[in-house]
């Protein structure tokens, strides 16, 4: 999901309304929302939730989810990829049911860091790199540190340029009371109201998108670990970061973004040296939920060589 839009929607507790909402068990957690093919793997000191799928002789694409969200946002892309590419997923630290790192450290240096010991720990040298909202971020900070290992790289409404009221090198100073109240309440009426900005096609945000995002909020740890990560995020000046990455990139947006604006691709397309832009129409800041055939159609050409930037 987008990088603070679903953390507002839940924190914000507006006329009077007290909703308490305990974290529920892991173990309830992972029989829901963990069957096969999710695994748990140790890597950098985590036991990270991960799928692992497709030809391990294939060429190898890692996703990388967004804000609040989880490696289940890829599901509809699964069917779609198996069939020619390894296709790896993680739940981030401090989300879904990888839950808190232990080291307490949300930076995108910490995120770089264990998406490269998960790669080791897989046996993965080289990938194709997915990331969206947030998680494009991370992927760019990651291909920038690690060339080597990333063969592509794809953005999907990156994070990552400053805006109202996120400037470069500054966390928040402080958490509101209405932030606080985070690791106790979280009321699905609102998170849906605020999902919203996010999708864009009609039917897709169903009551069951609802009740997963949900229920990945009240995974032990998870919504205090929310906290720390906006605390602790900083964000730098990305035009000489990306200057740097000169592996094929495709920018990949929903016209109806209503998270992070299409327009925003341009700034990308002029920092990158190696970038083409893909912007699918009627669809909003989530396509590999919103259009999965048709945004992983244009991934495929992608990876397949036929769309290189």
């Amino acid at each position: 999901m987008t990088v603070i839009a679903v953390m507002l929607g839940v924190f914000l507790v507006g006329g009077g309304i007290w909703l308490y909402n305990p974290d529920r068990p892991r173990a309830v957690l992972e029989r829901r929302w963990a069957p096969p093919p999710s695994q748990f793997v140790e890597a950098a000191g985590i036991r990270l939730h991960i799928r692992d799928t497709g030809p391990r002789d294939g060429p190898t694409v890692v996703l990388v989810h967004g804000f609040a969200s989880s490696l289940h946002t890829w599901e509809a892309w699964m069917p779609l990829l198996e069939d020619r590419f390894r296709v790896v997923s993680l739940d981030l630290p401090g989300f879904g049911l990888t839950g808190p790192d232990p080291t307490s450290d949300y930076s995108d240096e910490r995120s770089v860091a264990v998406l490269a010991a998960l790669m080791d720990r897989l046996g993965i040298g080289e990938a194709a790199l997915v990331g969206s909202s947030m998680g494009g971020r991370i992927a760019w900070r990651f291909a920038a540190a690690e060339p080597a290992r990333v063969s592509k790289l794809v953005l999907m409404a990156p994070d990552g340029f400053a805006s109202l009221g996120r400037e470069y090198g500054r966390a928040p100073e402080r958490l509101s009371w209405l932030m606080r109240l985070l690791p106790y309440t979280a009321p699905k009426p609102l998170l849906r109201r605020t999902m919203q900005n996010a999708y864009a096609v009609p039917g897709v945000l169903t009551d069951a998108v609802v009740n997963r995002y949900h229920a990945m909020l009240l995974a032990p740890g998870v919504r205090r670990a929310i906290l720390d990560r906006v605390l602790q995020t900083r964000l730098v000046p990305p035009e000489p970061i990306l200057a740097t990455i000169h592996m094929p990139v495709l920018l990949l947006w929903g016209e109806r973004d209503g998270a992070v604006p299409a327009s925003h691709a341009s700034d990308y397309e002029r920092a990158l040296p190696n970038a083409s832009t893909v912007i699918l129409p009627g669809v909003g800041h989530v396509p590999m939920e919103e259009a999965p055939e048709a945004s992983a159609r244009v991934l495929r050409a992608f990876l397949d060589g036929t769309a290189d930037g």
